[in-house]
């Protein structure tokens, strides 16, 4: 099985790559300064499982229906919770455990180290899936699935890879799925993606998406990785800028500690001084700059943007983007 590089035209297929492997693979094309990665494709998933495949349909057939599972997990019981959220909680677990269960065919393995190992010697990665529907402009499914960063080792990306796969039949992404209609899809790809050992990170919105004024940019910035906003763990600094960069509201945050990655993989938090943590993330000039890559990428792309970045030794980087939904 080929693994597609951001550069393979295969990789701007949604079908094959994702909704976040083919935004890569788009921004790429277009010269933006995407760290260098490559996407395992949507159909690896069920290559790894011959054998269950079809329980693994039927599983999901059932949840569809709203059908209680075969097993006695949805007898009344005292806990008050709706039978129909028992069943997709069991019926998730049951998934999963398929999922986790699987054995990636050793081609797949292989390919999987062989494009790791290209990526550099023994580089920090991160592992996110990438679904059909994924960042698409009527369905974000952001935090759906799991993102897993510092990940070292072409053993520990496979394994990483099988985790996001298993991620797509969480209750959370199955009920998620069950309304957008598209819960029979077994498709999920897996973006694998060179680390960036980020300073400053953050998101940028090309339009305030709460005022829904499209002449206002959003900025939102940690120091380190961008995890410590995403997770909720730290508050980050807030800019709302002109489409110039021009500044017209901050309200810096004093940050307690950075999310950077850890040597072994993984991440660990590096304490801040009150000094260091109550600076500011962002001056103007990398407000403008992160101002007119915002407005660039948004006339190329056509519709207003929500963007993931990061500086790291004065180097700008884009690390996702999607349209900007409700």
């Amino acid at each position: 099985m080929r693994m597609l590089s951001f550069d393979d035209p295969g990789c701007g297929e949604v079908a094959t790559a994702g909704g976040k492997g083919a935004s890569l693979a788009r921004m790429a094309g277009l010269g933006l300064p995407v760290p260098p990665g490559f996407v395992v494709p949507a159909d690896a998933l069920a290559s790894s499982l011959p054998d269950r495949a079809a329980e693994l349909r039927e599983l999901l057939a059932s949840a569809g229906s709203g059908e209680p599972a075969a097993e006695g997990g949805l007898a009344s019981g005292g806990s008050g919770e709706p039978a129909a959220e028992r069943s997709l909680a069991s019926l998730a677990e049951a998934a999963r455990l398929i999922v986790l269960e699987a054995q990636p065919p050793a081609i797949l393995r292989d390919a999987i180290g062989a494009a790791y190992r290209a990526l550099g010697d023994d580089p920090p990665v991160a592992v996110r899936s990438s679904a059909r529907a994924e960042d698409s402009e009527t369905a974000s499914y952001a935090g759906q699935q799991e993102t897993y960063l510092h990940v070292r080792g072409p053993d520990e990306v496979v394994r990483r890879v099988r985790d996001c796969w298993a991620s797509f039949f969480s209750e959370r992404a199955l009920f998620y799925r069950a309304r957008r209609g598209s819960l029979g899809d077994l498709g999920i790809a897996v973006v694998v993606q060179r680390m960036v050992a980020a300073d400053v990170a953050g998101v940028l919105f090309t339009c305030d998406p709460v005022q829904q004024r499209p002449d206002r940019m959003v900025v939102e910035a940690v120091f380190g990785l961008g995890e410590a906003a995403v997770s909720g763990q730290v508050t980050p600094d807030h800019f709302v800028i002109a489409r110039d960069g021009e500044v017209k509201k901050s309200r810096i945050a004093v940050q307690p500690f950075a999310v950077v990655g850890a040597p072994a993989g993984g991440t660990a938090e590096r304490e801040l001084s009150a000094d260091e943590g109550g600076a500011p993330t962002l001056d103007e000039a990398r407000l403008r700059a992160l101002a007119r890559l915002g407005d660039d990428l948004e006339r190329r792309l056509g519709v207003p943007q929500d963007i993931e970045w990061a500086l790291a030794d004065g180097e700008l980087y884009v690390l996702q983007a999607r349209p900007v939904t409700a």
